[in-house]
């Protein structure tokens, strides 16, 4: 299939593209030529984008054999940078327009608020690359630590869209009436894009990551 093809009937995969590090113009090349110009593994690739496009996607035990993980955790770490270095910080812009607008006590209980997310976010993602990854690699190179298993991260696996939720219901319902309408529709609607990605960033950790990292640890025991 070409790849030029799949965005079209897929086009929220255009998120993915940057954190594959495929650029846009790959003209009518199929989706095995653009990974192999990029080093990719079309299999892992493919496997990623179905489950990000479809919410009832579960892969099977062959899917995850054909998990490329320098891939995976190259893309996993990428939405990472991505998330916090982009689409939070342009969040917090349109935030800014309606802490402007409206009274300090609502400015302020927005503002901190807000903080405590980022907060939430980038200490998620810190246990994920300082405590998660490195013991999947240590699995990799057949060694197996005795002080963590992947049970501990599916167990503790929070959803950070929770929050942003949270704060789209403050901006949508319980802010004055009186405050920028367009600001709030803009930041809500960029709220609900990230919400989107973000959960579809927990399906591919929580049906990709995690049982592939299962099948290491059931060949050690």
């Amino acid at each position: 299939m070409k790849l030029a093809d799949l965005i079209v009937e897929h086009p929220n995969l255009l998120f993915l593209l940057p954190r594959f590090g495929i650029a846009l113009g790959f003209g009518d090349h199929n989706v095995a030529e653009v990974c192999r110009q990029y080093g990719i593994s079309p299999a892992c690739f493919l496997l990623i984008c179905r489950v990000y496009s479809n919410d009832s996607f579960v892969p099977r035990h062959n899917d995850l054999n054909a998990v490329n993980m320098e891939n995976l955790f190259s893309f996993l770490k990428t939405s990472h940078r991505y998330y916090l270095k982009t689409r939070i910080p342009h969040i917090e812009r349109l935030l800014q327009e309606v802490v402007r607008s409206c009274h300090a006590r609502y400015g302020d209980m927005l503002q901190r608020f807000f903080e405590d997310y980022k907060t939430e976010v980038i200490h998620h993602f810190d246990y994920e690359e300082k405590t998660v990854f490195p013991y999947i690699e240590q699995l990799i190179d057949n060694k197996h630590p005795n002080d963590f298993s992947i049970d501990e991260f599916k167990h503790n696996h929070s959803n950070v869209e929770d929050t942003l939720n949270d704060l789209m219901n403050i901006i949508i319902k319980y802010l004055p009436t009186d405050i920028d309408q367009e600001n709030r529709i803009a930041i809500s609607f960029a709220i609900i894009e990230l919400s989107n990605d973000l959960n579809r960033h927990t399906l591919i950790e929580n049906r990709v990551l995690i049982p592939y990292v299962e099948l290491l640890e059931n060949a050690w025991s």
